[in-house]
């Protein structure tokens, strides 16, 4: 009963299912149906509203689309929503535990995984790791794309839906208190739904303060080819730095009497950060020849940062419903973001004279505008035909300077505004219709330009690309096995260069090196195009279980990789990477999930919930010498495995989850190596629920807290470049008090 009783609650605040119990009364056995006039049973009939539970939707979804509603969202406990997606299957997520970094699909490094929010692109500047859970309704992952989004997911695609809280009943405050090295970092958060007539609302917000401290050490080794060492330096870096914020996302809904609905949701970030550096660098003399020991640059550095940041984005939507069950669809959307940050810092030598100081400056500005459109009608019983628009506008306006204690400037364009425009115009046509019963088949076509455009420095850039995607789906519900299912795909998709890569101003290295580049944009980048199959085995298992196994394919055209090159600057020869496409690449890969209830298998098992997937992953890029050619960053392999564990005597959950990814090795270009470590992160959990509308919850992330190593080795023009690095990790204890009134 006890499990029926969570399961309702938690069906509430997801607004997964409307028909759930919701009460404590004891469960008995449903009612014999009352018979009709010819005295036979009357057939039962249950009607329901709104979404269907996230395993149905699955089951049902002809395209693949996977679903992850509030139980997934709430089960351990974090404090941010990428903490989250590292479980889901064939999710990894760049960077150290616990520092986050970008989202990958398939072990594909950043730009082949599209992320929405709310089936829009995000506004520029937009970090996975400042959106908390409890702000997010559900996660859908679709690793096909589909016409209605757009087609820039090689990968696949992500969808945030923020929190819409059509069924929710109750306010809701969380306080949490996160302890990283003694440091706190609460957290307070607050859920009011309302409704008056036809006008409904979900007033969600939440505020933040967030310390932490990193520190880095690293071995950077110059090796002649003759094997002389000529520089062996180490430097330790640590940084301290507080952050502190405040994010609001109301939903407003309004439903006319005709039918109509019209819904709007805005979405507000606001984000202030203070940070202080520390850098020491030792020469080590011992293996370097005293005729070739130079100087270093410093011996000493201190550094003070400063950042702001805004982001407002609106959302909104009409539904018109037409004659039949025919229904136009029309989207809008705003964004306005602008972020702020400075640096000053200072070099001293081991005798404390002041060598130099750098003072950096960084403005940007991104508005936005989109609108966009769906028009759906049936064709007869077994065709759902859509067809619809997007359109988006954007203009970003950015000035960066870098000046040292001279007021001499750092690089070429330091204080001149460079400007983007970029216009994205789409249309779409799809259509989904259930062949038979055994079958059911989506079609779609999707043609996608963009176009950016910029001034810098006086000087006009403009690039312009434009991709057609073919698009199908299939399911095959195997005859006398009704949990049984085949799915396969056939797709067209890519990958757009974004501002940064296209016209970006250039990002300074400090102790500039081959392994520390500086790094700057390219206006003639073409975007990669890839064909994409996808297929997979699913056989369902009760009410929330399931036990899959898929694999994919991409072939990709016009691979876009960084490349380095020693430049002439007017503050001498440095090292820059640039991107360009190099040419071609394919990946494959196989994936495997299992998860279910035991007690759904076993009658008299453990309240037992098990969770597991893992992911093998091959690439290839043409070019450049094996064997470790692979696409960036991809490793070869990750997996998943977790549980829960309800206990009966007492209301008591407890829950464990291990992630982990094996250590990369990528051969980048004929000159470039790089290392990643292995990374283990063990997170668990205790939820004790005091009664229907009290709980608390305690949990501990990256248990293990394993020092994440890396290594990236440069052999160019007689030269062997080595920086091997070491970053601290540590394990992050949470304390999370809910509270329903």
């Amino acid at each position: 009963m006890n499990k029926l009783i969570s399961f309702a609650c938690l069906a509430l605040l997801g607004a997964a299912e409307v028909h759930a119990q919701t009460d404590a009364a004891p469960v008995t056995a449903p009612a014999k149906p009352a018979p009709g006039p010819d005295g036979k049973p009357l057939p039962q009939v249950t009607i329901s509203g709104g979404r269907a539970a996230d395993m149905d939707e699955r089951r049902n979804s002809v395209a693949g689309k996977q679903v992850y509603g509030r139980e997934e969202l709430d089960r351990n406990g974090d404090s941010n929503l990428g903490d989250v997606l590292k479980r889901l299957p064939g999710v990894t997520i760049g960077g150290r535990p616990g520092r986050g970094g970008d989202v990958r699909m398939r072990g594909m490094g950043s730009g082949y995984t599209q992320v929405l929010l709310n089936g829009e692109r995000p506004p520029a500047g937009f970090s996975m790791e400042s959106l908390a859970p409890d702000q997010v309704e559900r996660v859908e992952v679709m690793r096909g794309p589909i016409a209605e989004h757009s087609t820039r997911a090689i990968a696949g695609t992500i969808n945030i839906i923020l929190r819409d809280g059509y069924q929710q009943k109750d306010n809701q405050l969380k306080f949490t208190d996160s302890i990283e090295q003694g440091r706190h970092a609460p957290n307070l958060s607050l859920t009011v739904p309302g409704k008056t007539g036809s006008l409904t609302w979900l007033l969600t917000g939440s505020v933040f303060e967030n310390r932490q401290h990193d520190q880095t050490e690293t071995l950077n080794r110059d090796t002649r080819s003759d094997g002389v060492v000529v520089k062996d330096q180490n430097v330790l870096d640590e940084t301290k730095r507080s952050s502190r914020g405040i994010h609001l996302t109301p939903r407003l809904s309004y439903k006319f009497d005709n039918g109509d609905t019209l819904n709007f949701q805005p979405f507000l970030m606001v984000n202030r950060s203070d940070g202080d550096g520390r850098s020491d660098l030792t020469q080590n003399a011992g293996l370097v020849p005293a005729a070739l020991l130079q100087a270093p640059e410093y011996n000493l550095a201190l550094t003070g940062t400063h950042s702001e940041s805004t982001f407002l984005r609106g959302f909104g939507n009409w539904v018109h419903k037409l004659q039949g069950a025919a229904k136009l669809d029309v989207k809008f959307g705003f964004g306005s973001g602008h972020s702020d940050s400075d640096s000053l810092r200072y070099q001293y030598d081991n005798s404390g004279k002041l060598l130099q100081r750098y003072t950096d400056d960084s403005t940007v500005r991104d508005r936005s505008a989109s609108t966009g459109g769906k028009y759906t009608t049936p064709i007869g019983k077994e065709h759902a035909l859509a067809a619809g628009w997007d359109i988006e506008l954007g203009h970003r306006a950015e000035t960066k300077t870098s000046l040292d204690k001279d007021g001499v400037s750092q690089f070429g364009d330091s204080g001149n505004d460079l400007t983007a425009d970029t216009r994205r115009l789409a249309v779409f046509a799809q259509d989904e219709w259930d062949i038979s019963q055994q079958w059911s088949g989506y079609a779609g076509l999707r043609w996608e330009g963009i176009r950016t455009t910029s001034t810098r420095a006086g000087q006009d850039i403009s690039n312009t690309s434009s991709v057609l995607s073919p698009l199908l789906h299939g399911v095959y519900r195997i005859p006398g096995h009704d949990k049984d299912q085949i799915r396969a795909s056939l797709t067209k998709s890519y990958k757009a260069a974004n501002i940064q890569d296209l016209i970006a101003l250039p990002a300074l290295s400090r102790l500039n090196s081959a392994t520390r580049p500086d790094r700057t944009g390219n206006p003639d980048l073409k975007p990669e195009l890839a064909t994409g199959l996808d297929f997979a085995y699913e056989h369902y298992l009760g009410r929330s279980g399931i036990i899959t196994a898929g694999g994919f394919i991409r072939d990709i055209k016009d691979l876009i990789r960084r490349e380095l090159t020693l430049q002439d600057t007017p503050t001498g020869q440095r090292w820059v990477s640039t991107p360009g496409n190099i040419g071609h690449a394919r990946t494959k890969g196989i994936e495997l999930e299992a998860k279910f209830q035991l007690q759904e298998l076993m009658a008299d098992g453990p309240a037992i919930d098990f969770r597991s997937n893992y992911s093998r992953f091959w690439s290839s890029v043409d070019g450049i010498p094996g064997p470790n050619n692979r696409l960036d960053a991809q490793p070869k392999q990750t997996a998943n495995v977790g549980l829960d564990y309800r206990l009966k005597p007492v209301p008591l959950t407890l829950g464990a989850s291990l992630n982990w990814t094996p250590q990369t090795i990528i051969q980048s270009s004929a000159e470039q190596v790089v290392y990643t470590s292995r990374k283990r992160s063990f997170d668990a959990y205790g939820l004790w629920k005091f009664d229907a509308r009290h709980q608390i919850r305690i949990s501990a992330n990256n248990l293990m807290a394993e020092d994440a190593l890396g290594s990236n080795i440069v052999t160019a023009r007689g030269l062997a470049q080595l920086a091997d690095t070491t970053n601290q990790t540590y394990v992050v204890w949470s304390v999370k008090y809910e509270m329903k009134f």
